[in-house]
């Protein structure tokens, strides 16, 4: 039933990738040893690493100005390494949107760096919508500009780039990298977590521009310094091989099986719309949470006129086979969560059911 499994993170996984994985358990093909088993430091998962590395840059059309590095500690570890690289000893300040959850988790680790200011707070709009251009007033001389392209509990997304091209432009892309084309050249730093487009938990992509790399602060600790990575392939220490190896699956899958992502967006939209479609005709039963113009294409989030509701249309959909619909804990409801690797027929599947029970 992985098929019909809506999980927030970690994601669905494409069926051929979760074919190949379940046979490189075993035994990888080209060496007949368990990729749990692989060592790191052998010459098979260094070109692991390189053939990832070539497949998300061809995949971005990312120029040599920027470095792609696959790191560990999640998002999570980001949101403390970009501003101990971009913010310390600077006497800058740098700008942050409080858009939802995710972006909130973001903000306290920076303070501890140098000053934060809170250019946009989404809160007293129950972070149900975007802040418009015309609502930012960036500081021209910022140390950077951060914000979150898709934020996963709420189910908001940007669909233009906010910020000033002269600002240094840091983005968390956890929840929405590769499923869609960017102008990569417009970001300076864009990190994203594996479990949700591409692959398991326990590895992250960072895109970075090189030039941001010099000169860098002093005191930081050499596994928390890019530039250690860098020099290092992404092998500065044990890295999660298996989960890297997923990763570099799932971009021969997105390159391959699917065609790129314009390819990716266009079925991305497809999904989304098949189940906006449903909220939007029984509104009376289903009320989408986010604002028309910042629905999410990851994760579709709305509620039923009623907990007691709630909890039968969670009750009927697992008897259907519909998994990981529950919302998040910190604002309850439904979330549907559509990643690349989840299937039109999938979706539609749930769009058919929510239809049913709506006329129940």
């Amino acid at each position: 039933m992985n098929e019909l499994n809506f999980s927030g993170g970690p994601g669905v996984l494409p069926a051929s990738v979760l074919a190949a994985t379940q046979e490189a358990i075993i035994a990888v093909p080209e060496v007949g040893l368990s990729v749990l088993g692989i060592s790191h430091r052998s010459d098979w998962f260094a070109a692991v690493v390189e053939e990832a590395e070539r497949n998300i840059r061809r995949l971005l059309d990312l120029p040599d100005s920027h470095a792609i590095l696959f790191l560990q500690g999640g998002a999570t570890l980001q949101f403390s390494m970009i501003p101990m690289l971009l913010l310390r000893d600077t006497g800058k300040t740098a700008e942050y949107l409080r858009t939802g959850y995710w972006s909130a988790k973001s903000i306290p680790p920076a303070r501890l760096e140098g000053e934060v200011r809170l250019l946009w707070d989404g809160e007293s709009r129950g972070f149900r919508s975007l802040p418009k251009s015309e609502e930012l007033f960036h500081a021209p001389d910022a140390a950077y500009f951060h914000y979150v392209s898709n934020e996963t509990v709420e189910g908001i997304q940007f669909h233009e780039i906010p910020g000033l091209d002269s600002v240094r432009r840091v983005c968390d892309m956890s929840s929405d990298f590769l499923s869609r084309p960017i102008d990569t050249d417009r970001f300076d730093l864009i990190y994203a977590h594996a479990q949700k487009n591409l692959g398991p938990a326990g590895v992250t992509v960072v895109i970075i521009r090189r030039e941001l790399l010099e000169p860098v602060p002093r005191g930081i600790p050499e596994i928390l310094d890019y530039r250690a990575h860098l020099a290092a392939h992404s092998i500065y220490n044990t890295p999660p091989v298996f989960a890297i190896y997923v990763v570099l699956l799932v971009s021969r899958w997105l390159l391959n099986d699917i065609g790129g992502l314009d390819r990716m967006d266009a079925i991305n939209r497809q999904k989304a719309e098949t189940l906006y479609t449903i909220i939007d005709r029984y509104a009376d039963i289903y009320e989408g949470r986010a604002a028309h113009e910042d629905r999410s294409r990851m994760n579709v989030v709305f509620r039923l006129p009623t907990a007691q509701l709630e909890a039968e249309f969670l009750r009927q959909a697992s008897a259907e086979g519909f998994s990981g619909l529950k919302g998040h804990r910190s604002i309850g409801g439904i979330r549907a969560s559509i990643y690349n690797a989840m299937t039109l027929d999938a979706v539609e599947a749930l769009s058919r059911f929510m239809r049913e029970f709506a006329g129940r």
